[in-house]
């Protein structure tokens, strides 16, 4: 094979690193005397490591993450009661291969969102589909798309990904029709996928959340909590420090 020609054989193989770095790598090579296998394994080693963050980068689009929250920038000190070992563990991912869930409670103002999204996020990285929405979009949306005779193809963007983080459940009130949608997504996600849901209201509340509906609320429990770990956050409002420490 004629050298002129590589370049176009490797953008016709879609090998961009390869095609960028070939002859500079195969200078480094003769510098440093590599066989010609430790030149491949270079080029193939660059090409792989591109094409990861390129999908890691398409998969943090997809996920919608409002902001992205790390483990590390959480305030362990500012949530009165929070079990840490436990939260770490979580970060270990183990979850997502039962497909389990994951349920942040306490109050507003306690980091539930910055550790479910910190949680999703590091779920991303290790390659698994996520997508983050709250619970009142997920039933505007559904409600929308059930009127447009939609709804199937609709509730697809909620059940297909590995990871959906369902943030604020129980912030806003859902009427008959939002609390059935609701339960569709969490039914049909049971033991196919893992959900991750921040609330303000403890289980024995979450009747309210669902329209008062004893029977609907008893067969949501069961599905997310059959395979779930619950983290409580107990505390004051971070977002309300600086007013709290006032005289």
């Amino acid at each position: 094979m004629k050298t002129a020609l590589l370049p176009e054989h490797l953008s016709y193989l879609q090998l961009p690193f390869m095609n960028e770095y070939y002859a500079a790598t195969a200078q480094e090579a003769g510098e440093q005397q590599w066989s010609h296998v430790q030149y491949l394994e270079r080029l193939v080693e660059g090409e792989v490591n591109q094409r990861r963050q390129r999908t890691i980068r398409r998969r943090l689009k997809e996920a919608r993450f409002p902001v992205l929250k790390t483990l590390e920038q959480f305030r362990w000190d500012w949530p009165k009661k929070v079990n840490r070992p436990q939260v770490q563990n979580l970060f270990r991912l183990s979850f997502l291969k039962e497909r389990g869930n994951v349920v942040f409670m306490g109050g507003v103002g306690l980091g539930k969102t910055h550790l479910a999204t910190a949680l999703a996020y590091e779920g991303c990285l290790a390659g698994h589909t996520t997508l983050f929405t709250t619970a009142i979009d997920i039933v505007n949306n559904l409600a929308a798309a059930q009127s447009a005779n939609r709804l199937k193809s609709e509730l697809k963007k909620y059940l297909s990904p590995a990871i959906l983080l369902v943030d604020e459940l129980g912030y806003l009130p859902i009427d008959k029709t939002g609390a059935d949608l609701l339960f569709q997504v969490f039914s049909q996600r049971y033991e196919s996928g893992s959900t991750i849901v921040t609330t303000n209201q403890a289980y024995k509340n979450w009747a309210r959340i669902f329209n008062n509906d004893a029977t609907l609320t008893s067969a949501v429990l069961d599905r997310l909590l059959h395979h779930a770990e619950t983290i409580t956050l107990e505390g004051k409002s971070y977002r309300m420090k600086d007013q709290i420490e006032e005289p």
